[in-house]
């Protein structure tokens, strides 16, 4: 009996490509002459260099240290030298560079020492840590920690785990030739998220047009001691979406704002689960994975190559052509424009489109908008991309919140089904941008607000604190003034301890001088003896020129 599947709304059917990168056999990409490896690869925090420039490092030793929770390690993918930990270009939205340590490889390929994880006789937590340190990241497009992932938390019982093996964008078929080759790991790394999810329902979903895959994945799935079902899907953009996959395959909607776990639903993809595997049973961090090089290139296939290898060594190896007129990293629909071929091949890599005018002919010139709402019928996420794109446009960014902005997914389905050739998405990252931005400054200017309020309280507790010590002091000493005359039984007017306080005060400044002052003349330095004697010649002459007018004055008859 096959299991009922559900239609999620939107979505496009772009020509997919797929064939053009399946036909040859996985190869393994050569070890380059420099690794370029970033420190954000992941969601989080950015990994922290435990290294330094000249220090030789081994294949798979860390060499940044995960920082908080959500972060992950970052480890060397060949043997080498240390040559740079400076800003480098990366693969990214922003076009910014960002932190990277730079090897200059040896040639040995020579590992630190690894070894398998006994993963069911670990504490989960300690297990989690230890991937964590192990560089894991989800392989789906989110790189976000696997650590997170696969802690459930008090509160949430992730009864259903999905695989998602969809991969839905045109061109990309790095997880569909994964599949194939490598079933039998990918489901070695579900038994390891089973274990640490709970789980009790299994589910692998894979689109129709990945036959072979399908077929790789229900031979594995058979020879496990635990149940696994391979689902079939249809193929539909943004299918391999994990909210669109969720929704196909159990009919439930992750609610706005939630996640998947706040309905008890885990989605992992294949790459991540492969990626676990390896870690637990051969000890490998994540330094490698499948990129498909694709487009205006001679020989498009997949390659297994090492995190930090340049984009350009890959292009030469599936054979450059003239004509280039850019690369993409991902597909044609949420793929990232690289800045330059020299930048490194990330975690986040799962694809290197290389364009020309005949397969990426240019976009018309923008037009306005004209309503049709056709964006809004293609959106998968069920918004209205006509009105974001308003509101956008406009800076009417509060409006555009109140429309769910970061509902959107980014899949380009708006973009791609407009007649007016508007880039929605464009206006849609950089709203979102501009929100992000403006609640940093705020968080900012909270915080210093607090610091400041923070800073008027303690000095007003101290100024308090010191006045109601001198206030206890004085009390003290009034009544150690009474209660000497009380004994004689006279009693003391205000005004005598007054009086009593200031000589007290008095006597306490006599001592600090006469303590400052050196005890005897034996102490005193040759130059202060100078000093001395200059003083006192001088208040002489003083006395002598007083003197002086008074005897003037008796003589006089």
């Amino acid at each position: 009996m096959s299991r009922e599947l559900f239609k999620f709304k939107g979505g496009v059917h772009p020509p997919e490509h797929k064939t053009e990168s399946t036909s040859r056999p996985i190869h393994a990409a050569p070890l380059p002459k420099k690794l370029v490896i970033p420190l954000r690869q992941h969601i989080g925090n950015p990994a922290k260099p435990v290294v330094e420039v000249g220090e030789r490092v081994l294949k798979g030793q860390m060499i940044a240290a995960a920082d908080g929770y959500i972060s992950t390690a970052v480890h060397a993918s060949s043997s080498g030298t240390v040559v740079a930990i400076d800003l480098q270009a990366v693969p990214h939205i922003s076009g910014l560079p960002d932190l990277c340590i730079t090897i200059e490889t040896d040639g040995r390929d020579e590992w630190v020492a690894h070894a398998p994880l006994d993963y069911q006789a670990m504490e989960p937590s300690q297990l989690r840590m230890q991937l964590r340190d192990l560089g894991l990241a989800g392989l789906g497009g989110a790189v976000f920690p696997s650590a997170v992932k696969l802690d459930p938390g008090a509160s949430h019982v992730c009864s259903t785990l999905i695989i998602n093996g969809g991969e839905c964008e045109p061109w990309i078929t790095c997880d569909d030739m994964l599949m194939r080759h490598h079933a039998d790991e990918i489901l070695q790394g579900v038994a390891i998220m089973r274990h640490l999810l709970g789980s009790t329902d299994i589910l692998v979903g894979i689109e129709d047009n990945k036959p072979e895959a399908l077929d790789s994945m229900r031979s594995a799935a058979a020879k496990l001691d635990f149940a696994v079902e391979v689902v079939k899907v249809p193929a539909r953009y943004p299918g391999g979406g994990a909210k669109q996959m969720i929704e196909t395959l159990t009919g439930k909607q992750v609610p706005s704002g939630k996640l998947s776990t706040d309905i008890g639903i885990q989605v992992f993809n294949v790459g991540t689960s492969y990626a676990l595997a390896r870690a637990i049973h051969h000890g490998e961090p994540l330094i490698s994975r499948l990129v498909t090089v694709t487009g205006h290139v001679l020989r498009p296939q997949n390659f297994e190559v090492l995190i930090g290898t340049p984009m350009h060594t890959l292009i030469t190896l599936a054979g450059d052509r003239d004509g280039t007129t850019g690369v993409l990293m991902g597909g044609p629909m949420m793929g990232v424009p690289v800045p330059n071929l020299d930048v490194p091949v990330i975690k986040a890599t799962n694809c290197i489109l290389v364009k020309s005018k005949e397969l990426f002919p240019p976009l018309p010139k923008a037009l306005p908008c004209i309503r049709c709402t056709r964006c809004a019928d293609a959106c998968p996420a069920e918004l209205q991309p006509q009105e974001l794109f308003r509101f956008a446009k406009a800076g009417d960014f509060g409006r555009a919140q109140e429309y769910h902005l970061f509902d959107c997914i980014e899949c380009g389905c708006c973009s791609y089904v407009c007649p007016s050739h508007i880039p929605l998405v464009d206006f849609y990252r950089y709203a979102k941008g501009e929100i992000w931005a403006r609640e940093k400054d705020k968080r900012a200017a909270d915080l210093a607000r607090e610091r400041h309020e923070f800073r008027q309280f303690r000095q007003e507790r101290e100024k308090k604190e010191k006045a109601e010590k001198l206030a206890a002091k004085a009390q003290a000493k009034r009544a150690e003034l009474a209660a000497a005359p009380a004994a004689e039984g006279a009693a003391v007017s205000d005004a005598d301890a007054k009086k009593a306080l200031i000589a007290a005060a008095l006597a306490r400044a006599q001592v600090k001088k006469s303590d400052a002052a050196p005890k005897n003349v034996d102490q005193l330095t040759p130059e202060q003896l100078h000093q001395i004697e200059e003083i006192e010649a001088r208040r002489t002459k003083i006395r002598e020129l007083a003197r002086k007018p008074l005897e003037s004055e008796e003589k006089k008859p």
